[in-house]
């Protein structure tokens, strides 16, 4: 590799920091300015340019433009500023660039694009886009689903890069290694498909039996092509995640962020409040109010965990109730997917089933102890619904997690001052600190950055061939132990800022449970030493 393809090659590319020997070598010659920098000042001069950007898209744009030019010095820079650039790189900033990926798009950053209208090109295309690199990490999504956005067919190719970006940033997991893939299985997003700049496939979004057929060559072609591949999906509409995580997660080291991450990320902030609580996760009764993957997944992962703690799977079932656009649902609601049918409710169990129609009415009925929101509907935890719930358990556990902001059930300032500084809150999104009556109240995040990276390490460290339950407990229980609950207004979760020191933990935590319940491929002695040495740091390489 010589002079022109070193400067357009991100993996390689050190621009003015190649020094003197190297440029003779390598046919740079003239090729760049004379003077040689390092990498620290490169990394001052970069975070100028980025400060000079107007608004929070033109920073993003200006990143991903950095992205694509030399990956060691963008990480170099997110390392050094990691909370001021994961809402720009990722959510919530990743929104505004989805909805005008087709305006600003540049180039495809290293992604595989996968279309559904041509099955026979899956695997030249994995290739092509791997370019011979040893890929352990795939982030796919079909975009059906993105959390508050809908479907955005192609345009959320953003969601698997960005993904992608914390998990290098937060775990060292390294770049080169990684590959975002979108499944363009066209969109049912009327917008996109009258858009002339639209860059994906214009018809409606194929469902069925060609779709699952696709996706399933999709994973045996990875499998093929990656041996040693963590298979991650995200953002897939409700009707198919959970089915497709079902398929795959016997056979291969895959796990869903939707469906498990945000379960495991709710469980470590439910292990977290009930520290500061003293009770028991058994004790408790769980409304979930927005009943697609997220909330499906979140009540799967607490049942389970519930089980692990001794209840029979019938009796955990009891503990909780979801609460969909229909009120709360029951064995004859209608529409129900597969994730919502084993925690439907039985009318006999209720003096007035037909009235419990509202949340209001479901939170008088069954007198929850935690309550979790993924609906997306703004201002849905209202005064009277937590002062409610607040008069029949004496902490209650509530976690508006929907975002954007826009879109989160409610404030956690208002959910302090409603329940007297008695609630045990984790937000969707980063909330400030809360002064109320003399005590400052830190606020968790239940973000799934607290726990994909370093699940992410972890599983690939320790050569894990299945990502099972028993792996998820003790990474939540890692996570919600981080916290010092003994300080008045402690928070249940982590701050984001502590995000590299936690997911080195929580990676440690998950290889000694692989290791433990032998589902590893090679042979590990020493755990904290396959983490460390799995891990990639931001420094310029010899490129011999």
């Amino acid at each position: 590799m010589q002079g022109f393809n070193i400067l357009n090659n991100p993996f390689v590319n050190k621009g003015t920091a190649f020094t003197k020997e190297e440029r003779e070598k390598y046919g740079l010659v003239g090729m760049l300015p004379t003077n040689v920098q390092t990498l620290e000042e490169q990394a001052t001069q970069a975070y100028a340019q980025f400060q000079s950007k107007p608004s929070d898209l033109e920073k993003r744009i200006f990143l991903m433009n950095l992205f694509n030019t030399n990956r060691t010095l963008f990480f170099k820079l997110m390392g050094q500023h990691l909370v001021e650039f994961m809402p720009i790189v990722y959510d919530p900033v990743v929104a505004d660039s989805i909805e005008q990926y087709n305006e600003i798009f540049v180039k495809p950053q290293d992604a595989a694009f996968l279309s559904i209208d041509d099955p026979e090109h899956i695997k030249d295309s994995l290739k092509n886009a791997a370019a011979g690199r040893d890929i352990r990490l795939i982030v796919v999504t079909d975009a059906e689903g993105i959390l508050g956005m809908g479907d955005w067919g192609v345009n959320g190719v953003d969601i698997a890069i960005g993904k992608l970006m914390v998990y290098t940033a937060a775990a060292g997991i390294n770049p080169a290694q990684v590959l975002p893939v979108s499944i363009d299985a066209g969109t049912n997003n009327q917008t996109l498909l009258e858009d002339p700049l639209y860059l994906g496939n214009r018809h409606e979004r194929v469902s069925g039996d060609r779709y699952y057929e696709f996706v399933d060559k999709f994973v045996n072609a990875a499998d093929e092509l990656f041996p040693e591949l963590l298979l991650h999906w995200e953002d897939f509409g409700r009707g198919n995640a959970a089915t497709i995580l079902e398929k795959y997660q016997d056979k291969m080291t895959t796990f869903n962020d939707d469906i498990q991450g945000t379960g495991i990320v709710v469980l470590a902030g439910v292990f977290g409040a009930l520290n500061i609580s003293k009770e028991k996760l058994t004790d408790q009764i769980v409304l979930t109010f927005g009943a697609g993957t997220a909330g499906v997944g979140i009540a799967n992962i607490l049942h389970e965990e519930m089980v692990r703690q001794g209840l029979s799977e019938e009796e955990a079932r009891k503990h909780f109730y979801m609460v969909d656009k229909q009120g709360l649902l029951f064995e004859d609601t209608e529409g129900l997917t597969p994730g919502q049918k084993p925690f439907v409710r039985k009318r006999s169990e209720f003096k007035d089933a037909a009235a419990l129609t509202t949340l209001e009415a479901v939170v008088k009925e069954i007198h929850p102890t935690i309550m979790i929101g993924t609906s997306t509907q703004p201002g849905t935890f209202t005064e009277a619904i937590v002062k409610e719930m607040a008069q029949h358990t004496a902490r209650p556990v509530i976690f508006p997690l929907s975002n954007p902001t826009k879109l989160a059930e409610a404030k956690a300032e208002d959910l302090i001052k409603w329940t007297d500084g008695k609630a045990l809150i984790g937000t969707g999104i980063p909330a400030a600190d809360v002064e109320y009556k003399g005590v400052t109240y830190k606020i968790g995040q239940g973000n799934n950055a607290l726990m994909y990276p370093g699940l992410g390490l972890g599983l690939i460290a320790s050569t894990a061939t299945r990502v099972n339950s028993e792996i998820l407990s003790q990474a939540s229980k890692a996570l919600g132990g981080i916290v010092d609950v003994t300080k008045p207004g402690a928070s249940v979760l982590p701050p984001v800022s502590r995000i590299t020191e936690f997911s080195q933990k929580i990676a440690e935590v998950v290889a000694q449970s692989v290791v433990d319940q032998k589902l590893n491929r090679e042979p590990i002695t020493d755990i904290k030493k396959a983490v460390t040495d799995a891990k990639w740091v931001p420094e310029y390489q010899n490129l011999d």
